[in-house]
């Protein structure tokens, strides 16, 4: 019978060659094939002019996330696929088991403006397991705060919808441009109106950005309760001094987005040998923005220097972490692994792809 069926099976590879039978069953069910995770947009809500919520169906291979971590998506873009990282707004465990991320369109953002814009019922994206470890921990804390800024709210939203009913003592400190900005806005404001949570919001159009020292007199128990905080570098940096000096280094846990980028370089010609394509950078752009820029297929994952996924090897040149200033150098013949989303070019440089 294992005979008879390696027979059919092989007749029928012969049949539908070049493709294999898999090929088929994946155009027909896409979502089939737990070797490639993909996930099937079901709907897209509209958040503000700016942003939307896409409720993801994940392929069969998908292992369930939680709440705060986010997932990479793979989206094709004018014939580039492209990857980018999405925090899962959604609650955790849904019995239908769908998943929501939250995209903030950002001004010359190909993935972000393609999703808020062109994303629509039935389109197919490519999906890997989630990451991160901006979560809660177990046992959740007496006291929490939660302080976001912008797309900061992401992570948070997943956490708020995921273990509100457990969490007894909750203060959220929200900033964005407008009220109308404000993802999420009318949902933390009605759990405030419920007394869910204690909410402040602070629209910096209106009222400039939120500092450390307003949460002193905001939260008078800042130091009290275990804080997470997620939004733009300068004010997580500023937020981290502040609990540094106050010896609570210790309650404060940090999202970024975006890595700290405190050294740039002179900037140079990129070569990626195996394409062929040249490009002329400056000394801010990291090797990962300069090579998807001019189309090339870069590998990418959390684009702050974490996940190590963007790795490529520099065969010659230099290139400087734009996090330390620290200079990598190579000569020809090397091939020297440097993390693309963190790296920018410091002269000439050839990078392998």
């Amino acid at each position: 019978m294992k005979a008879l069926r390696a027979g059919a099976q092989r007749a029928v590879e012969l049949i539908t060659a070049p493709l294999v039978p898999d090929d088929y069953l994946d155009a027909v069910a896409p979502l089939r094939n737990p070797r490639v995770l993909r996930a099937r947009v079901e709907a897209v809500r509209p958040e503000t002019p700016d942003s939307a919520s896409l409720l993801l169906k994940p392929g069969v291979g998908w292992a369930g996330h939680v709440p705060g971590q986010y997932v990479r998506l793979g989206v094709d873009v004018d014939g580039v696929r492209l990857w980018r990282s999405y925090s899962v707004t959604s609650r955790a465990g849904r019995r239908d088991g769908r998943i929501c991320i939250t995209v903030n369109a950002i001004p010359g953002g190909a993935v972000s403006t393609h999703l808020v814009r062109r994303a629509r019922r039935g389109m197919l994206l490519h999906l890997d397991q989630p990451m991160g470890e901006f979560v809660l921990p177990a046992p959740l804390p007496a006291k929490s705060l939660f302080v976001t800024a912008g797309s900061g709210i992401t992570p948070v939203m997943g956490m708020l919808r995921s273990h509100l009913a457990e969490l007894a003592d909750v203060v959220v400190v929200h900033s964005a441009r407008t009220r109308e900005a404000a993802v999420f806005g009318a949902e933390l404001r009605a759990l405030a109106g419920h007394g869910r949570i204690r909410l402040v919001e602070r629209h910096t159009a209106a009222d400039g950005r939120i500092k450390p020292a307003d949460l002193d007199e905001l939260v008078p128990d800042l130091f009290a309760r275990q804080t997470w905080a997620c939004g733009p570098n300068e004010l997580l940096d500023d937020l981290a001094t502040h609990w540094a000096d106050a010896d609570a280094a210790h309650l404060l846990h940090v999202e970024r987005f975006r890595p700290t980028v405190t050294t740039t370089g002179e900037g140079g010609t990129v070569t990626f040998t195996r394409s062929g394509t040249v490009v002329e950078t400056d000394g801010t752009v990291p090797l990962l923005d300069a090579g998807e820029a001019a189309g090339v297929l870069m590998p990418s994952g959390c684009r702050m220097g974490i996940c190590f996924s963007c790795v490529l090897p520099l065969r010659e040149g230099a290139v400087r972490d734009l996090r330390d200033g620290q200079l990598t150098v190579a000569e020809p013949g090397d091939s020297i692994p440097v993390q693309t989303c963190v790296s920018a070019a410091a002269g000439p440089c050839q990078i392998d792809l």
